[in-house]
């Protein structure tokens, strides 16, 4: 982020543009919305200025900008459609020590004016570094179709109404009141008229301080595979809402960062022959919390009912007595085969799909190597990185045929995921050749749909085998 994004408080201060024409009229009919002084110097202004100027919502000076112009100016637009004059103008107002912006010149402006969707006082900016207008336009468009022009006023009798409000108490019943106002009665209120809005604050109010105390919640909830848009609308939802994110370690920061941002986000990551947090010690932060009135979001990668130890986390909420709710997420099982174009399941070829762990408390998982030998078996192995020789070895022994296809999935459905197609025989080479680094899924009993598209994926080729 090479600007960063702020709201600027210019109510009473100087702003000095520079510049009387089309440029100017553009930066102008923004800056006219706002509370600042504003000052144009042009020897030439177009029309509109002048009207502006003659109503009072402007000071124009029909001379070039000189550098005392700037003395108690807080920004400076540089709007004069000439080189030479824009970088003159910016000139000076860089050795004032003022932020400058040079209309359509990105490198000589300290700062960029965002697209503004403007439902006073809620404003919304969409920047994008100045690499695409039209996109931050089309946001714009979008954004203002969907919010209501009654936005505003509810924004501005919620203003005035905080300081009632305070008598509810800080965090979640206070988050509660304004939640049910501005997304509920609120809205409903508006095409009322302002006393219906100031009646709706009112009874809200009274329902919100008579109200209990909402007790802790745990939503145990499925990150999915790691793509931020393969989480679910419940998720994302809960996400919002939480106090308190508990998340593990293969959760991506893209989907923390969906949290609220007054959200405390613990991790307890577990790692397979690594440093982990033990899971008593995960069971007693979800109580300890829980106990305190807390929404707490318990974040798993994947779905949180396979290979998450939800069952141990649930026993133990449910023994303290605390609430809860589970929302499934995306398996890494289902996510790898979209990456390789696979169904887990097909007609002629298997009808049972097994999810397998490559180990368990115990160290490598037994598991029933008879059946998944057989001709058209398919699985899913979890956490086998480590697990290779093992499963290779065993599945050999049993009978399966060393030409089984086996598909290595790494980091299912993030940018950085690959493929790498093997087979049974060469199992465990080829997985020390790929050097994973990150979360794999094998795929037992499925190749690619696409070999060379699948080869295209992989950074190491597969094996040629006899």
């Amino acid at each position: 982020m090479q600007h960063f994004p702020i709201f600027l408080d210019v109510a009473g201060k100087a702003i000095v543009l520079s510049g009387g024409s089309e440029a100017a009229l553009a930066k102008l009919r923004l800056l006219l919305k706002t509370e600042a002084h504003l000052h144009v110097f042009a020897s030439d202004p177009a029309p509109e200025i002048e009207t502006w100027n003659t109503d009072g919502r402007l000071v124009l000076t029909r001379r070039p900008l000189a550098a005392d112009d700037l003395a108690a100016a807080t920004l400076v637009y540089a709007a004069n459609e000439d080189t030479a004059e824009d970088s003159r103008v910016a000139c000076m107002a860089r050795d004032a020590g003022i932020f400058v912006n040079v209309v359509d010149n990105l490198e000589a402006s300290a700062f960029i004016t965002p697209a503004i969707v403007d439902r006073d006082p809620v404003t919304v900016a969409i920047g994008t570094e100045g690499a695409a207008p039209v996109l931050a336009r089309a946001i714009k468009r979008d954004i203002e179709e969907r919010l209501p022009q009654s936005l505003g006023l509810l924004a501005r009798l919620g203003k005035a109404f905080r300081a009632h409000a305070d008598a509810l108490p800080m965090g979640r019943i206070r988050r509660d009141f304004w939640s049910a106002f501005y997304f509920t009665s609120g809205p409903r209120a508006a095409a009322q008229g302002q006393s219906a809005i100031e009646a709706t604050l009112e009874a809200e109010l009274a329902a919100h301080l008579a109200a209990e105390t909402r007790p802790g919640h745990i939503t145990f909830v499925g990150a999915g595979p790691g793509d931020p848009e393969l989480l679910t609308l419940k998720a994302r939802r809960a996400l919002d809402e939480a106090d308190i994110v508990i998340h593990d370690r293969l959760v991506p920061s893209e989907i923390l960062e969906l949290a609220r941002r007054e959200a405390v986000i613990l991790s307890v990551g577990k790692e397979g022959f690594g440093p982990s947090t033990p899971q008593e010690r995960i069971n007693g932060l979800l109580i300890e919390h829980g106990r305190t009135g807390a929404q707490i979001v318990r974040l798993k990668s994947g779905d949180a009912a396979i290979f998450g130890r939800l069952e141990e986390e649930l026993d133990a909420v449910e023994s303290a007595g605390i609430g809860y709710s589970i929302v499934p997420g995306i398996t890494a099982a289902s996510a790898a085969s979209a990456q390789i174009g696979r169904s887990l399941t097909a007609r002629g070829r298997n009808s049972e799909l097994r999810l397998l762990t490559g180990h368990d408390i115990d160290g490598l998982a037994e598991q029933d190597w008879q059946a998944l030998a057989r001709p058209g078996a398919v699985a899913a192995i979890y956490m086998g990185k480590r697990a290779a020789r093992f499963v290779q070895g065993r599945l050999l022994m049993h009978g399966a045929a060393a030409d089984t296809p086996i598909s290595i999935v790494e980091n299912a459905s993030r940018p950085q995921g690959r493929s790498l197609p093997s087979r049974l025989c060469s199992l465990a080479e080829d997985m020390v050749d790929a050097d994973l680094s990150g979360p794999a899924v094998m795929l037992l009993g499925l190749s690619p749909r696409d070999a060379a598209t699948a080869a295209a994926r992989i950074a190491i080729p597969a094996k040629e085998h006899a």
